[in-house]
């Protein structure tokens, strides 16, 4: 089967700047490849309706488009096909000199390998889309490409390719999730304020529970917050 998953991250300065805040996240939605075009319609529905043309971003999430915010969590839960997951990595633990060769960006990297690799599954074909930016080392994403597919013999990598945000609803979907997972663990967000209802929304309404680590097997909003300490 054929899958694509999309992908953003928050807080990324963390990994190189330990005093921004506790957590890095990064994020993405995994769905089948024939559903691309479902996604795209329902999401697309949604901004129409509120007369929206610029990009869904958890940065934008204010009073004003609260609502509108709530309908794409809707979306979300109730789309049988979209799964998220996201990797919390908490800074302050990121040893780059030790273990990433003094290198922020290769370490960002070797967390988007642990993101992916935990939900590829044997014979079944990925083609992983994340948000454009530019790297200091251009060769990155065909390393993580590399990678991937060197480490899943049964499963194919097509593809690990930069795309512009403003040009993917699955990226922007990605990153509201992704953005309101780390908001909730660096807790950073006003008492009060739109951010901390969509999140109280989500826990209250869907999850039961605060947006905490969850186990490997939970399949629709999973949580993973690495450990980094070494260890058994």
């Amino acid at each position: 089967m054929k899958f694509e998953i999309y992908c953003d991250e928050s807080g990324l300065e963390a990994l190189s700047n330990k005093e921004a805040h506790s957590y890095t996240g990064i994020g993405g939605i995994w769905i089948p490849a024939d559903q691309r075009a479902t996604l795209k319609e329902g999401i697309g529905a949604i901004k129409n309706r509120y007369n929206i043309h610029g990009e869904l971003k958890w940065q934008k999430v204010s009073p004003a488009y609260l609502d509108l915010y709530k309908e794409v969590i809707d979306f979300f839960f109730n789309a049988n096909y979209v799964r998220f997951r996201v990797i919390l990595v908490e800074a302050q633990k990121v040893d780059n000199i030790r273990f990433h060769n003094a290198d922020a960006e290769l370490s960002f990297y070797k967390f988007y390998y642990q993101l992916l690799q935990h939900w590829i599954y044997d014979f079944n074909e990925y083609a992983v889309f994340v948000d454009l930016k530019i790297n200091r080392n251009k060769g990155r994403l065909k390393e993580l490409e590399k990678a991937l597919d060197n480490s899943n013999y049964t499963s194919d990598i097509t593809q690990v390719q930069g795309l512009p945000s403003d040009q993917s609803l699955g990226i922007q979907l990605a990153d509201v999730l992704t953005g309101m997972a780390t908001a909730r663990f660096n807790r950073q967000y006003k008492s009060g304020s739109a951010k901390e209802q969509l999140i109280n929304y989500v826990e209250q309404k869907y999850l039961d529970k605060e947006i905490v680590p969850t186990a490997k097997a939970e399949e629709k909003f999973n949580v993973f917050k690495i450990n980094l300490q070494g260890g058994w």
